[in-house]
C-alpha cells in the first residue's frame, strides 16, 4: 500500500469512534442524509444568520445580524464543516458567496489530502470571494484533520497549553451600556478588547475603568486621522492599562502609520491594512504586527504561511474573527499556540451558535482535541 493510502486508512480507522457523531449527519434540513461512498468530495452549503446578543457598533457602522454561509464537504461519509461570514466591510454577500460556491467542482478530486493542488484551484476561480474561499478551506482542513484523525494544532506541532486569553469585545457604546457589557465579560475573561475611533473614546475607557483593571486592547478600525493626536491619545491609553492597539489611522496612511509605530509605547497591529499574504512584507516597519482573520486570507491554509512569514520579518501576530459560529472560530483557534494575541470571541456574541468547539476557562482557549477543526454540530 502506498504511503498516503497507508494514512488515510489509519486515519479513518483512528477517527472512526470520535466522528460517530458526524459521520453521514448533514446539517442542512431535509430528510435523512445518504452517505455518498464514491470516492469523490462532495460540496454542500446553505444561508445562515447569525443573530448578535447586542447590537455592535465600531466607528463606522452598528448591526444586529451578520449573514452567513455554511458549508459541508463530505467525502466518503465524512463531513468537514466551515463557514463564510460576512459583516458589512468585506464587501460580500450571501450572494456573492453563494454565486462563487456555485462555481465550485470538488468532485474532480479524489483525493482531500491534495490541499495545495484544491485549494490553488479554488483560489483561481476568482479574484477576491475571501469568506467563500475561507468556507471551503477550513471545511478542507476539517475533513482531513478527520481523516488524519488528529487536531490542525497536533498537526502543525503547536502545544495547545499555549494557546492564550482571548479578548473579549466591548463595542462603542453610552457609558451606561459600556459598564454593563463589561461587568457581563470581566469575570470571564483576562483582557477586554475596546472599539474605539469616535470622540468619545475617553469617556468610554473611563467608563470601563469605572468596573475593571483588566488588561485593555483597543482597536480604532482607522477612526483615527491625525497622527499626532493617534500618538497622544496612545500615550494616555498606555496610562489607563491598554497594551496594544489595532489599526489607528486609514489604510491609506501608511507614512503616518509608519511614524506612529516607530513612536508609539504601545505594539501597533494592522487590521484592515492586511488582507492576505502577499500583503505582508510591505508592512515590515509599518507595523509591529498583523491581525491575521481566515475570512480575509482566505483560510487556514494561507493563515499559517502568514504567521510563519510575519515572524520570520520579527513582526508580532494576532489571530483574530468575525462574528462567526464556533466553526470558523474553533478553526482560528489551531493557530492560536503560535501568536502573541487572539481576539476569538466571535462565537461568543451570538446567540445562535450551530456548533460546539473551542472554549474559554478562566478567559484562556482551551482547544478541543477532536480531530480537524474539533467542531461538532449542535
Amino acid at each position: 500500500m502506498k504511503r498516503r493510502g497507508f494514512i488515510k486508512a489509519a486515519g479513518l480507522v483512528a477517527a472512526g469512534a470520535a466522528l460517530s457523531s458526524c459521520t453521514g449527519r448533514s446539517i442542512t434540513s431535509g430528510g435523512p442524509h445518504i452517505i455518498k461512498a464514491d470516492g469523490k468530495l462532495h460540496l454542500r452549503f446553505f444561508p445562515y444568520e447569525l443573530q448578535l446578543r447586542h447590537t455592535f457598533t465600531v466607528s463606522s457602522y452598528s448591526r444586529k445580524t451578520t449573514p452567513d454561509v455554511q458549508v459541508e464537504i463530505e467525502y466518503e461519509g465524512i463531513i468537514g464543516y466551515g463557514e463564510a461570514s460576512m459583516p458589512p466591510y468585506l464587501g460580500q454577500t450571501v450572494e456573492s458567496v453563494t454565486a462563487f460556491l456555485q462555481k465550485v467542482n470538488l468532485e474532480q478530486f479524489g483525493d482531500p489530502f491534495m490541499l495545495e493542488e484544491i485549494l490553488e484551484y479554488v483560489d483561481g476561480l476568482s479574484e477576491g470571494d475571501s469568506a467563500a474561499k475561507a468556507a471551503i478551506d477550513i471545511a478542507l482542513h476539517d475533513l482531513v484533520g478527520k481523516l488524519l484523525g488528529a487536531p490542525w494544532y497536533r498537526i502543525w506541532g503547536l502545544d495547545p497549553a499555549k494557546a492564550p486569553s482571548s479578548t473579549f469585545t466591548i463595542g462603542i457604546d453610552t457609558p451606561e451600556v459600556v459598564k454593563e457589557k463589561t461587568l457581563e465579560a470581566a469575570g470571564r475573561f483576562n483582557i477586554l478588547k475596546v472599539k474605539v475611533g469616535l470622540p468619545g473614546d475617553k469617556e468610554m475607557i473611563g467608563a470601563i475603568r469605572e468596573v475593571t483593571d483588566l488588561p485593555l486592547a483597543v482597536d480604532a478600525n482607522q477612526g483615527w486621522k491625525d497622527r499626532s493626536e493617534a500618538l497622544d491619545m496612545i500615550f494616555w491609553l498606555k496610562e489607563h492599562g491598554v497594551v496594544m492597539v489595532e489599526q489607528p489611522l486609514p489604510v491609506a496612511a501608511v507614512d503616518d502609520t509608519a511614524w506612529l509605530t516607530e513612536r508609539s509605547p504601545l505594539p501597533v497591529f494592522a487590521d484592515e491594512s492586511v488582507q492576505r499574504l502577499s500583503d505582508v512584507k510591505a508592512l515590515e516597519g509599518v507595523f509591529s504586527g498583523i491581525n491575521i482573520k481566515l475570512m480575509k486570507c482566505t483560510g487556514m491554509r494561507e493563515a499559517w504561511k502568514m504567521l510563519t512569514f510575519a515572524r520570520a520579518l520579527g513582526m508580532k501576530v494576532m489571530i483574530g474573527c468575525m462574528t462567526e459560529t464556533s466553526c470558523a472560530v474553533s478553526a482560528a483557534s489551531q493557530l492560536s499556540p503560535a501568536v502573541d494575541f487572539a481576539d476569538l470571541d466571535g462565537n461568543l456574541l451570538i446567540s445562535n451558535d450551530r456548533f460546539t468547539g473551542v472554549r474559554v476557562e478562566d478567559g484562556r482557549l482551551v482547544l478541543p482535541s477532536d480531530p480537524g477543526i474539533g467542531v461538532t454540530p449542535a
